[in-house]
């Protein structure tokens, strides 16, 4: 069913658990999985075009955990049998929902599976859904995986 299948990874429970869930459809139907991780811009990030002197440093730290993060992931899926590959994207200016839906058009993707840390309240006023995001620019189906304490939240309110 699903042959080309992206996964934004950030090295969360829930993009963990985004990635077990895209590999078993991969697995399920022959398919293949390319892993995207973002390093966004430091103006992104903090609000300031500049970051002392240290930001070409955690520039460079977030980089390498990137790498790290996206290694981990595709020797994960080797070990589940599925073919996978990995794409960094580096201080494009862009943030993570454009990037995801633009690599899903390049690479002719036909799934997006993401998790979702389940924010709330403030936190999701200020920062807005990364998942929710990728949900609108995404130009093919999103599979999106709550975290377990967001499905723990939502059933204790009821």
């Amino acid at each position: 069913m699903y042959q080309r299948i992206i996964v934004p990874v950030d090295g969360s429970q829930t993009s963990n658990q985004a990635l077990a869930t895209a590999l078993g459809l991969a697995r399920e139907s022959g398919g293949r999985v390319r892993l995207v991780h973002v390093v966004e811009e430091m103006a992104y990030l903090t609000g300031y075009d500049q970051f002392g002197g240290y930001a070409g440093d955690l520039q460079k730290i977030m980089r390498e955990t990137g790498a790290g993060i996206l290694a981990s992931g595709v020797a994960t899926a080797r070990e589940a049998g599925v073919e996978a590959e990995e794409v960094l994207y580096d201080n494009l200016g862009e943030r993570l929902p454009e990037v995801v839906a633009d690599e899903a058009r390049r690479w002719n993707a036909d799934l997006i599976v993401v998790g979702t840390h389940g924010r709330r309240g403030v936190g999701r006023i200020l920062m807005g859904s990364g998942a929710e995001q990728i949900v609108r620019m995404a130009p093919v189906p999103v599979l999106v995986i709550r975290s377990p304490r967001a499905d723990a939240g939502e059933a204790a309110k009821t």
